[in-house]
């Protein structure tokens, strides 16, 4: 490091790589000047002092060598630029006691950029004497020089000492004294406490320096503006930040990658680049450091075409080949969803690290590419590039994401092989991938074994355990967290509430609430609209609302919440009226509140207020969002009006497998599975790859219209698509075949799922009611339960009915009392309602009429109706009387239960109780 002063000396910094090179230059461009070789000390406060010392040194000795010859003209022009600096010093800068070399001018013209040497070899003779009688700012002669000189070496170490232990206010309080005594504050002292206020994002303090700097006179100094804006911009003040900036006297390159980077790091990715707009305007060149922070910019607000004019500019100015510069263009591409050119880049990139590889692999990894990252992974490995613990990290959460659990447990013993199984990030990482695949014991193995756990693992276990809706684990697992003295952050609480909601636990999100208020978390925004959304889903909008209305700030998705769950209760007025009031406070709605209405309208089929929705929706531009045409086609289709959602599903620009699932569902719904097949078909000469939902709709479409061989052929695709192994797919195959009359392939997609849950052994029990089985029924109910399976309500609502419909009244009867007893399942109408018609089927009319007028709930008229039929087809005169009464009470303007008796009657011969129905 060579550095040169006014004098003939040189000073020569070694000890490091490049020590003989500098020497080398030192001689050759300075052959007159005397050497002065230092010892530069790793530290670079020390670096400074010992540069400083030999400063000194230099002064004391002073010019040694040859002098260089004198030219009349720079004589002559130096004598002119003194007299302009007497004449109007308030055109030049100051830059005497904060120049980080002696090679910079100790003033500086603000307009030409001229140089003047207190100690310049060219100065006139005067220089000296008219200095000594002016004042200008801090001027001091050499002896003073010397004492800031030597105090800067004890002082100023000693602040940034204080600094760097984290003594901020002892070091503050050291330079209070040093100006309040008039002492000459070094400006390593001012540069230790503003990275220090930077590092603890100690504000208050670091406006303290700010105030200490004006009052010093260095304010206007470059270097530490540039300093400044570094610091309100990590302490998250970024308006501190520009005010700084724009009162700067100029600014370099320096200067505009710290704000643009104050921009960049806040969020603010559309800010920082129009600011780097205005630098390249400015004529200043971007080096790769401000390139870089730029793209950072860019992928975070995923601006492509940005992106790609930056680009543009990096290859013209040939950073391209920077391996640094290469990554960050991989990041930008990917992270702005233009995973083509991420790959070009990476592949044209001369050389490549593990951050070039977990850009791209990131980037296939967000575009839902499980395989396709996976795939990447290997090849990393053929290629000896070892990943590191965030490749593991990302590759788990592409698994999470789709659920990829095979890949998930490959990825697992990768770690296990490479020794990442101790990292705390990799572990939760893993915890959280297991979770999201449903595995939730693995989750715990992994969670209870790790050797570390901090607030990510605590987090990640418990929202496992909330997404399987088991919410004592989830409260149980947050008391042993409390116990272990891990204190819970805004996201425990946001997963807690959440957790609240899956399983509408009203009681437990009220102690939720009180928590939160008594630690002061309930002004967070995030908390708030949680809070919303909980108490929403537990049915409590009353408190819901009360949240919403006391929360300091609102956005978006706090009005979205409450509009949701307006529409969850049913109450589409209110959730319109939400709107509505949104609308006249300057809340712009997004394609999220749109969803949510229409998904409301749909949920009611509120066909008119959907209509003028759609018309919402077309004025206010987002009739061409993929997202939201879905859910007009859905509101379409669930209203009945399937015309209308076709037109619309034919009038979007872009149609994805939401788009085609949902007009395929409608036509399912209406019963024409005819036109729902004909679509699918359609579908896939558009390339458009079906997902589990769709085969879903689709083998629904083949059991309403009992279409087997459809059916059959649906079977087949979905095999050659692994999704044979879907639980849902599997469901609704195993109800295909049932309805379509193929029992035992029903039975057989039912044996070789991989994981029979509630839904496949509810359904497989359904088929066999449907075809008349009841003894298979009941034979299966028994397998389920010796299986360690807990029937629920819809297990018996099935299994009752394939008793009525087999005769087993016995068996009824048992199972009826059994599930209560047994499995706590409370009886509902359903249930009373096999019964009736099990009881009625085999004559017991009398049984049937007393265990309805025993109810603990009230009995509907469809009850009373089937007891009425069956009177009618048992003779039963007077219990069909009875029956007709309850059923007209219930639905006075229902004329089959006229019907009904007016057959009793005339099989029983009595005909003046016929002529008065008749009348």
């Amino acid at each position: 490091m060579i550095r040169s002063l006014p004098c003939s000396v040189m000073i020569v910094g070694v000890g490091g790589s490049r020590s003989s090179l500098d020497l080398m230059i030192a001689t050759d461009v300075f052959p007159n000047a005397a050497i002065i070789l230092v010892d530069l000390c790793e530290n670079m406060a020390a670096q400074v002092a010992c540069w400083l010392a030999v400063m000194i040194q230099c002064q004391e000795h002073g010019r040694s060598g040859s002098s260089t010859p004198e030219i009349s003209g720079r004589v002559v022009r130096m004598e002119q630029l003194w007299q302009e600096f007497f004449s109007d010093p308030s055109q030049w800068w100051d830059n005497r006691f904060i120049k980080t070399s002696p090679k910079y001018p100790d003033f500086k013209h603000k307009s030409t950029h001229e140089g003047l040497w207190i100690e310049g070899r060219l100065n006139p003779i005067w220089v000296k004497a008219k200095m000594a009688t002016m004042t200008l700012g801090h001027i001091h002669s050499g002896g003073e020089l010397r004492s800031w000189v030597l105090d800067s070496c004890g002082n100023g170490g000693k602040v940034s000492k204080l600094c760097q232990e984290g003594r901020l206010k002892e070091a503050l309080h050291m330079v209070e004294l040093m100006v309040e005594q008039d002492t000459l504050v070094p400006i390593i002292a001012y540069v230790g406490l503003l990275k220090g206020c930077a590092r603890r994002k100690a504000l208050a303090e670091g406006k303290q320096v700010h105030a200490l700097l004006v009052q010093s006179g260095y304010d206007s100094v470059t270097f530490l503006g540039n300093t400044l804006v570094d610091m309100y911009a990590k302490c998250g003040s970024v308006l501190d930040a520009r005010n700084v900036f724009n009162t700067m006297p100029e600014h370099n390159v320096i200067s505009w990658t710290a704000i643009i980077s104050a921009y960049a790091d806040n969020g603010q990715g559309e800010e920082a680049i129009n600011l780097f707009q205005q630098m390249r305007l400015a004529g200043i060149a971007a080096d790769k450091i401000l390139f870089v922070i730029v793209l950072k910019a860019c992928a975070r607000i995923s601006d492509l075409e940005k992106g790609k004019q930056l680009h543009s500019q990096i290859v013209k100015s040939g950073f391209e080949a920077d391996m640094i510069v290469g990554n960050s263009l991989v990041n930008m591409y990917a992270k702005c969803g233009s995973i083509e050119h991420a790959r070009q880049v990476f592949s044209n990139m001369c050389e490549t690290d593990v951050l070039s590889w977990n850009a791209l692999i990131a980037g296939y990894a967000q575009e839902g590419l499980c395989k396709d990252a996976l795939a990447l992974y290997e090849r990393m490995k053929q290629e000896d590039m070892q990943p590191n613990s965030v490749t593991y990290v990302i590759l788990l959460k592409a698994c999470a994401s789709i659920a990829a659990l095979e890949q998930g447990k490959h990825i697992h013993s990768h770690i296990v092989n490479s020794g990442f199984e101790l990292d705390v990030i990799v572990s939760s990482a893993l915890v959280h991938m297991y979770a999201k695949c449903g595995c939730i014991e693995h989750a715990r193995q992994v969670f209870n074994n790790m050797h570390e756990r901090d607030v990510v693992s605590w987090n990640a276990m418990i929202a496992g355990y909330a997404q399987q809706g088991l919410g004592k684990e989830v409260f149980e697992l947050y008391e042993q967290m409390k116990l272990e003295d891990v204190q819970p952050t805004h996201v425990t609480y946001v997963v807690l509430l959440k957790a609240c909601a899956s399983i509408a636990s009203l009681e437990d999100g009220k102690r939720l609430h009180s928590q939160i208020v008594e630690i002061g978390f309930e002004s967070d925004v995030i908390i708030g609209n949680t809070l919303v959304d909980m108490y929403a889903k537990c049915g409590s909008i009353e408190h819901a609302r009360h949240v919403f209305s006391n929360m300091h700030e609102r956005d978006i998705v706090s009005w979205n919440a409450l509009i949701a769950g307006y529409a969850q209760q049913g109450l589409v007025k209110e959730a319109l009226a939400l709107y509505e009031q949104m609308k006249q406070e300057d809340v712009q709605p997004d394609d999220v509140t749109y969803v949510v209405l229409l998904n409301a309208c749909a949920g009611i089929a509120a066909l008119e207020q959907g209509q003028q929705l759609h018309s919402r929706v077309i004025s206010s531009g987002f009739d061409s969002d993929i997202i939201v045409g879905s859910a007009l086609v859905d509101m379409y289709t669930k209203c009945g009006s399937i015309e209308h959602a076709r037109r619309v599903f034919n009038n979007m620009y872009e149609r994805d497998i939401v788009s085609w699932t949902a007009m395929i569902a409608g036509y399912a719904e209406e019963g024409l599975g005819k036109e729902a097949l004909e679509l699918y078909e359609q579908m896939k000469q558009e390339d458009v790859l079906p997902n589990n939902v769709t085969y879903v709709v689709l083998l629904k479409a083949c059991a309403r219209i009992t279409c087997l061989e459809q059916g059959q052929q649906l079977h087949f695709q979905i095999i050659e698509s692994g999704f044979q192994s879907d639980e849902m797919v599997g469901g609704a195959l195993i109800d295909m075949y049932a309805k379509c009359g193929s029992i035992e392939d029903a039975r057989h997609v039912f044996n070789n799922l991989p994981e029979q849950d509630l839904v496949s052994w509810n359904t497989m029990i359904a088929g066999y009611a449907q075809q008349g089985l009841g003894e298979e029924a009941v034979r299966l109910l028994e397998q389920m339960q010796r299986e360690g399976r807990k029937p629920n309500g819809v297990t018996y609502v099935s299994v009752l009915s394939a008793c009525s419909h087999s005769g087993l009244v016995d068996e009824g009867r048992r199972l009826f009392d059994f599930m209560f007893k047994n499995h706590g399942v409370t009886p509902t109408v359903d249930h009373y309602a096999c019964m009736v018609d099990l009881l009625c089927r085999a004559g017991c009319l009398a049984e049937a009429e007393d265990l309805i007028n025993k109810m603990p709930i009230q009995p509907d008229a469809v009850l009373w109706r089937t007891l009425l039929g069956a009177a009618r087809n048992h003779g039963h005169v007077e219990i069909g009387r009875r029956a007709f009464d309850c059923v007209v009470k219930l639905e006075p303007e229902n004329p089959s239960a006229y019907v009904l008796l007016s057959d009793i009657y005339a099989a029983a011969g009595r005909r003046d109780e016929l002529a008065n129905i008749r009348k």
